[in-house]
């Protein structure tokens, strides 16, 4: 990356990409490209998957950098996007889910077997596992707050802005979502 471009700001950058500029946005996608992908792989908890969102969340945030207000937070704004893939993603998966249960009972033969990954028994990966399971068994409205806090790094107000509700609901939700995970790791 350009390192004159490196010193930007995000608004400059987004400016300079608005009038044309591939490497401005380069720029914004390299700095926010990490934080971005441990969100996205903290919703969905495959790294491929996430990849995959990471992409095509860069390639809506390039089409939508138009309409983005700069005196708000580009990355509470990228995360809002991601967020969406997200729960785009989930739903394209519930109904492949659906679909898969009414294909003909032959079809299961080709489906992989989950259990058979002998790596997995290790004691960290079940740890981690299980971690990631029950955040994922937590509601969006309780999920995505905390993500955006702990994976993301956002500050509350971030990720208050970035959800379209106020710093108070994203403190309060945060504070269910670790009461929640409290008691599921005591119900161990």
């Amino acid at each position: 990356m350009n390192e004159a471009l490196a010193r930007l700001d995000d608004r400059d950058l987004v400016l300079r990409s608005r009038r044309g500029e591939d490497a401005a946005f380069a720029a914004v996608m390299m700095r926010h490209k990490q934080p971005l992908y441990r969100l996205i792989v903290a919703q969905v908890g495959d790294a491929d998957e996430a990849l995959d969102l990471l992409q095509e969340t860069f390639i809506a945030a390039h089409g939508a950098l138009a309409r983005f207000d700069t005196d708000r937070s580009l990355r509470a704004w990228l995360a809002r996007i991601a967020i969406n893939k997200c729960r785009d993603h989930a739903r394209r998966r519930r109904v492949r889910r659906f679909l898969s249960r009414v294909l003909p009972i032959e079809s299961g033969e080709q489906v992989p077997d989950a259990a058979a990954d002998t790596e997995g028994s290790a004691i960290d990966r079940q740890h981690l596992a299980h971690a990631m399971a029950a955040i994922g068994r937590l509601p969006a409205t309780l999920r995505e707050p905390l993500l955006l806090c702990t994976v993301d790094e956002l500050s509350q107000a971030e990720a208050a802005e970035a959800l379209g509700i106020s710093v108070k609901a994203v403190e309060n939700r945060i504070r269910r979502a670790r009461a929640a995970l409290s008691q599921d790791r005591d119900e161990i």
